[in-house]
């Protein structure tokens, strides 16, 4: 049987070492692959190609994607579903093994309920926002990179009295921003699923000054709100699955902090850097693991699931489940946070 893969939607540490773990494994299951560029849209535009066992070598520790990405959706295009399964069909492609986060197998799990695709996930996002999984890879390696950031940023906080707002991506969720700030010692940490009480902010920065700590680190993640004004975004354009682009929070936050308090203020944005360059070790295994549990899934029939991880266990989800709603922050770990904040 042939099988395509693709990777959809943002870029991911950890993306290669799917792709290579799923390709290993179906050689062992005697499965033949096919690329598809660049995502869902390489279906739309029959950009597929011949990808083995040769040309995935040596590329377990690369970031990126060796066969691209795009955050495209099928459905939002004239005849585009109808398009992409006469390119299934034009290929003899017998399945397809899509890797993405929430949009990604949001459009797999249409593909496999509406028009009967024979499809099976596997969970991709550095914000690990995926509900049907405790943790998706990528995200180890883009809380890995936001720690180190935070711990640099200390050092120069306080050589310059300052406060630092470190801004960290995650969308509508929080989970980098939680865990980074945590692991990297923030005094304070805002995440999008509690609005930014600017007051509350002002209180554990001035009780810090008080107790003779002139400076401060703020990690606020870039879907987080204030509470009483408009969300903050670079664009109000929306991409293919109806989301603004995010970005703004950070420096808002830092001129309103200044404004507040009189305390020197500034604001790192890491952006993209959270996406970039080679994955942890606990990125390689979990993304091995998934690829390799996913071909099984293929192998054995099992069209509509998606491979996740439940404790240390790696099972399978139906993708329908897995993309229904956001996974957002344990409020209980959270609330182990906020001992520290201040």
């Amino acid at each position: 049987m042939k099988v395509a893969i693709l990777t959809g939607g943002g870029d991911c540490p950890g993306l290669n070492a799917v792709i290579r773990a799923v390709v290993r494994r179906g050689e062992q299951h005697g499965l033949e692959f096919t690329g598809v560029r660049d995502g869902w849209k390489g279906l739309l535009d029959d950009d597929t190609f011949r990808i083995t066992r040769q040309n995935t070598s040596g590329i377990l520790q690369l970031g990126g994607t060796i066969i691209g990405t795009s955050r495209t959706n099928p459905f939002k295009r004239p005849d585009g579903p109808k398009m992409v399964m006469d390119t299934v069909l034009r290929h003899n492609i017998g399945a397809v093994v899509a890797i993405g986060g929430e949009d990604t197998l949001g459009v797999a799990s249409r593909f496999h309920e509406e028009l009967g695709m024979k499809v099976v996930g596997v969970p991709k996002t550095i914000d690990n926002d995926l509900s049907g999984t405790d943790y998706t890879f990528g995200f180890d390696t883009a809380v890995t990179i936001a720690t180190e950031a935070i711990d640099r940023l200390h050092s120069t906080a306080e050589a310059h009295s300052r406060v630092m707002v470190c801004e960290v991506m995650g969308r509508h969720a929080g989970h980098i921003a939680l865990h980074s700030g945590i692991a990297g010692g923030a005094d304070v940490i805002l995440v999008p699923e509690r609005p930014i009480d600017l007051g509350d902010v002002v209180r554990h920065i001035r009780a810090r000054q008080r107790r003779g700590r002139r400076f401060s680190i703020v990690v606020v993640a870039e879907g987080a709100k204030m509470a009483r004004s408009k969300e903050a975004t670079v664009s109000d354009s929306l991409d293919d699955f109806g989301h603004v682009r995010l970005g703004g929070i950070g420096a808002y936050l830092a001129k309103e902090i200044e404004r507040e308090t009189g305390f020197e203020a500034r604001v790192t944005v890491l952006g993209h850097v959270q996406r970039g360059g080679t994955p942890t070790a606990r990125d390689r295994v979990l993304a091995t693991r998934y690829g390799v549990f996913a071909c099984d899934l293929v192998k054995e029939g099992r069209w509509g699931m998606m491979a996740a991880l439940h404790g240390d266990e790696v099972v399978a989800v139906p993708l329908v489940e897995a993309t229904r709603e956001l996974h957002l922050i344990d409020p209980k770990l959270f609330e182990i946070a906020e001992v520290f904040f201040g």
